[in-house]
């Protein structure tokens, strides 16, 4: 079966198939799929008001924020893309920099005419969101950055040096054949090990996650977001060589059995305006630990953050 043919097969499967148990997005939301620097993203956009751009990391798509995007749907523009070779956007060869991606975001908002939006990240996402800030500033409002440290900033050499950070580096030809087939069992390590309590990634959840890594080319990707955090690392000690801190209000949420207040530290790093938040009663995969909460402490920064201006 052609790769393409395959690709849009599983997709249409995961979206109108009746075991489909995680929460949608609103029925307000579209989806697209919108060519940018060189490839394409799928798209989910709804709402009216100020945009708001919400980027995943590795062991979700954007499908996860569809609890927070149906609480800020009400007064904002929501746009959440698949980064980049994950989820049902395109799976080029190349370009997991996440300085190449954040162009690929830049070009996104181009195409959706959105000149400035406020940004909300997780995990690689944050990695993603730190270049797009730092080389498009007047572009991002404000930046909520969920649980995840940077690249080459801070303490990075001490944290990816942490046994539980052992995939870094996990990643070739034999590497992808021992996961080939088994990836469902390779996202239950993350879900099980760096949760605070496996049981709130269920088994719809996983199942869900399982069938779109498994996607043609879809883990190798994933792979090559990882293999790329050697060049990101130089990137961004240029970035921030280059422009300074960061001086958009920044919201640095850590999950309380996760990041924690280590956060909002390596945040400080690379912005001058920092607030700290923990997101209690959560691992690292907040949305489906604690998305209530979550939730409330994203629209909650958001909102005061615009009163404030």
């Amino acid at each position: 079966m052609p790769r393409v043919f395959r690709t849009v097969l599983i997709g249409a499967l995961l979206i109108a198939g009746p075991t489909l148990a995680i929460e949608p997005f609103p029925a307000s939301f579209h989806t697209e799929t919108v060519a940018t620097n060189g490839t394409s993203l799928h798209v989910r956009t709804g709402g009216h008001g100020p945009a708001v751009v919400m980027l995943h990391g590795f062991g979700d798509t954007g499908d996860m924020w569809a609890p927070a995007a149906a609480v800020l749907v009400r007064d904002h523009t929501v746009v959440v893309p698949d980064l980049r070779g994950m989820g049902l956007s395109a799976h080029p060869d190349a370009g997991y920099t996440k300085k190449n991606q954040a162009l690929d975001i830049a070009g996104l908002m181009d195409a959706l005419n959105i000149r400035n939006a406020d940004l909300v990240t997780h995990d690689i996402g944050n990695m993603v969101g730190y270049a797009l800030v730092a080389q498009f500033p007047s572009r991002i409002v404000r930046w909520v950055a969920i649980d995840a440290p940077l690249p080459g900033i801070g303490n990075w050499d001490t944290i990816k040096q942490q046994p539980l950070l052992w995939h870094f580096n996990f990643r070739g030809p034999d590497e992808e054949r021992l996961v080939a087939g088994r990836e469902r069992i390779y996202l239950d390590r993350f879900y099980d090990e760096l949760s605070a309590d496996p049981r709130k990634i269920d088994e719809a959840t996983r199942r869900h996650y399982a069938a779109l890594y498994a996607l043609p080319h879809a883990m190798h990707d994933a792979f090559e977001q990882f293999g790329a955090f050697n060049q990101d690392a130089i990137d961004n000690q240029a970035l921030l060589a280059r422009g300074g801190k960061l001086t958009v209000p920044v919201l640095a949420l850590g999950a309380e059995k996760s990041f924690g207040a280590g956060e909002a530290k390596e945040l400080q790093f690379v912005a001058a305006n920092v607030t700290m938040g923990i997101v209690p009663n959560s691992g690292h995969w907040i949305m489906d630990e604690n998305p209530k909460a979550t939730t409330a402490m994203i629209a909650d920064f958001l909102s005061d953050s615009r009163k404030a201006q």
